[in-house]
C-alpha cells in the first residue's frame, strides 16, 4: 500500500511537471516571438521614416534649386520690364516641370509682387507680413528658409514656403524669391503608404510647427507640437530615434520612428499602432496556446487515469514512458520548427540571431574575422503582383535551395531567411574578399536559374547583396554593427542598379 501511494505521488508530480513544462515552454516561445515581432516592426517603421525623410528632402531640394538660379538671375539681370517678361516665362516653365509646386514668386524689398508663375497677375497684393519675408528682411543669411505653413491668398490652398533672400549690389535687402509646395502633395504621398488603420505619419518643422499629418485634417496644419510627447522624444533622442508614445490626439499607443531631413530643418515621424502590430501575434499565440492547453488537459487526464489504475502498474508505467517519449519528440519538433523557416527550409531569424551572437563570442575569443552577406531579391513585390504569392513562395524556395547549396559548406556557416525576401549568410573565419566571391557565386547561380520576371528589364529574377566582415573586439554592439554595415552595402547595391554585390565602404564589385 505504501509503495502504491509513493508511486501515485510520483505520478502526480510527474504529470504536474510535464504540464507546467509545456505551459512554460509555450509561454517562453510566445514571449520571444512577441519581442522578435516588435523588433522587426521597429526596423520597418525606421525604414519608413527614412523613406519619408528622403522624399521630403528631395522635394524641397528641387524647389530650392530653382530658387538658387532665380536669385542669381535677378541679382545679375535686374528687374527691368524686359527682364521681368523673360522671368515670367522662366517661372511658368519651371512650374510645368515641377507639378508639386503651387507657385514661384518674386517680391521686392517692400513685399510687393515683382513676378510670379501664374498666368493671371494678382492685383494689390503685398506679402510683407508673411513670416518668411520678415525672416529674410531681418537676416542676412543667403541660405534657404523653410517657413511655417501658409494659406494662399489667391487659391486658398495650404502651402509650405521655401524662400531665399535677394540682395542689392551693395548687399542690402532687395526682396525675396519664394517657392511654395502644396501641403496636399505630401498628404497624397502619405495616403499611398500602408500603415494600417490606426497608423500615423507626420512632417514637422524643428521649431515644433506641424506641416501635415496622416490622418489629415486642415486643423493640423500649423499646429504647435512643442508640448507633445513626440516632439520631446525627438528633442531628447537626437536626429534619429524610436519610442512608444501614446498620442495626445487620439489616445492610441504607437511605435514612433522619427528622423531629421538630411538638408533642411524638418523631421518626419512614422507611427504604427502597437495593437495592430501585435494583432497577428495575438492570433497565432491564441491558436498554438489553445493547442498546448488541450495537450496539457490530455496529459492530465492520462495521469489521473494512471493514478486510478494501480492494478495495471506495469502497463501504466509503459504508457508513461511512451507519453514522455512523445512529449520529448514534440518538444524536439517544436525546437526544430522554432529554428527553421517553414517556407525555404533555411534557418529562421531566431536561429540567425542566436548563431550570430555565438559566432561573435567565438570570433572575440579566437581573434578571428566574421563575415555577413545580406541578400535581397530584386523587385520581389512586383514579382508577387504579376505572378501571385504562390509563385512568389516557389521562387523563394528555389532561391533558398540555391543559397543553401552554395553557402553552407562548412559546419559553422549559416544560411538564413532574415525576413520577407531578404536572406542572410553568416561566414565565420572569412574575410571580405572571400565573402564577396561567395556572394558573387550566389548572385550568378540565381541568375542562371532564369526564373522569369516580366516586371524587370532583363526579364528574370536577380539578387542584390551587401557584404561586410569584421574582427570583433567585444560582444556588446558588434552584431548590430555587422548587420547595419552589411545592410548599408545592400542598400548601396540597390541604389546602383540592383543585380550586384557591394561591400561596406567599398565600390561595387559587379
Amino acid at each position: 500500500m505504501l509503495r502504491r501511494l509513493s508511486l501515485a505521488s510520483r505520478t502526480v508530480v510527474f504529470v504536474a511537471l510535464v504540464c507546467l513544462g509545456l505551459l512554460a515552454i509555450d509561454g517562453w516561445n510566445s514571449w520571444q516571438s512577441r519581442q522578435l515581432h516588435l523588433r522587426q516592426m521597429s526596423v520597418a517603421t525606421s525604414n519608413l521614416a527614412r523613406a519619408m525623410a528622403q522624399q521630403a528632402d528631395d522635394q524641397i531640394k528641387l524647389a530650392d534649386t530653382v530658387l538658387v538660379g532665380l536669385v542669381e538671375r535677378i541679382e545679375s539681370d535686374g528687374t527691368g520690364p524686359a527682364e521681368i517678361a523673360r522671368l515670367r516665362e522662366f517661372l511658368a516653365g519651371r512650374i510645368a516641370q515641377l507639378p508639386q509646386l503651387d507657385g514661384l514668386h518674386v517680391y521686392d524689398e517692400d513685399g510687393n509682387w515683382v513676378a510670379n508663375s501664374r498666368q493671371i497677375w494678382p492685383q494689390n497684393l503685398n506679402n510683407a507680413d508673411r513670416e518668411y519675408f520678415q525672416f529674410h528682411r531681418a537676416n542676412t543669411s543667403r541660405g534657404p528658409h523653410v517657413g511655417v505653413p501658409v494659406t494662399s491668398r489667391t487659391t486658398g490652398r495650404s502651402l509650405v514656403p521655401i524662400s531665399r533672400r535677394i540682395n542689392h549690389a551693395d548687399g542690402s535687402f532687395a526682396g525675396v524669391a519664394l517657392a511654395t509646395i502644396r501641403v496636399d502633395f505630401f498628404v497624397n504621398f502619405y495616403a499611398s503608404l500602408d500603415i494600417g488603420q490606426a497608423g500615423a505619419l507626420g512632417l514637422i518643422l524643428e521649431d515644433g510647427t506641424m506641416i501635415t499629418r496622416r490622418p489629415y485634417s486642415p486643423s493640423t496644419v500649423g499646429r504647435d507640437m512643442r508640448g507633445s510627447d513626440l516632439f520631446q522624444a525627438y528633442r531628447s533622442q537626437g536626429p534619429v530615434g524610436t519610442a512608444y508614445i501614446r498620442s495626445a490626439q487620439d489616445g492610441v499607443l504607437r511605435l514612433n520612428s522619427f528622423r531629421r531631413l538630411p538638408n533642411y530643418p524638418l523631421f518626419v515621424a512614422a507611427s504604427l499602432s502597437k495593437e495592430e502590430i501585435l494583432a497577428d501575434w495575438w492570433r497565432e499565440t491564441l491558436w498554438h496556446s489553445g493547442g498546448v492547453v488541450l495537450l496539457v488537459l490530455v496529459v492530465a487526464a492520462v495521469g489521473w487515469r494512471l493514478v486510478k489504475q494501480f492494478e495495471l502498474q506495469v502497463q501504466t508505467e509503459a504508457e508513461l514512458r511512451r507519453a514522455r517519449d512523445a512529449l520529448e519528440t514534440l518538444n524536439g519538433t517544436l525546437k526544430t520548427l522554432a529554428m527553421e523557416d517553414g517556407l525555404t527550409g533555411l534557418a529562421n531569424r531566431r536561429k540567425f540571431d542566436v548563431t550570430l551572437n555565438t559566432e561573435i563570442g567565438r570570433a572575440v575569443r579566437d581573434a578571428s574575422t566574421l563575415a555577413l552577406i545580406m541578400i535581397d531579391v530584386d523587385c520581389f513585390k512586383q514579382y508577387n503582383d504579376i505572378y501571385g504569392h504562390a509563385a512568389g513562395d516557389e521562387c523563394l524556395q528555389k532561391i533558398g535551395r540555391t543559397v543553401a547549396a552554395l553557402a553552407a559548406r562548412r559546419p559553422g556557416d549559416l544560411a538564413a531567411r532574415y525576413g520577407g525576401e531578404e536572406l542572410a549568410v553568416l561566414l565565420p573565419n572569412t574575410d571580405v574578399q572571400d565573402a564577396l566571391l561567395l556572394a558573387e557565386r550566389i548572385r550568378n547561380a540565381v541568375r542562371d536559374l532564369k526564373i522569369a520576371h516580366a516586371g524587370v528589364e532583363n526579364g528574370f529574377v536577380t539578387l542584390s547583396a551587401g557584404v561586410e566582415a569584421l574582427r570583433p573586439s567585444a560582444l556588446d554592439g558588434q552584431s548590430k554593427e555587422l548587420i547595419e554595415a552589411a545592410d548599408k552595402a545592400l542598400y548601396q547595391a540597390k541604389t546602383q542598379g540592383r543585380d550586384r554585390v557591394c561591400a561596406a565602404a567599398h565600390p561595387s564589385t559587379s
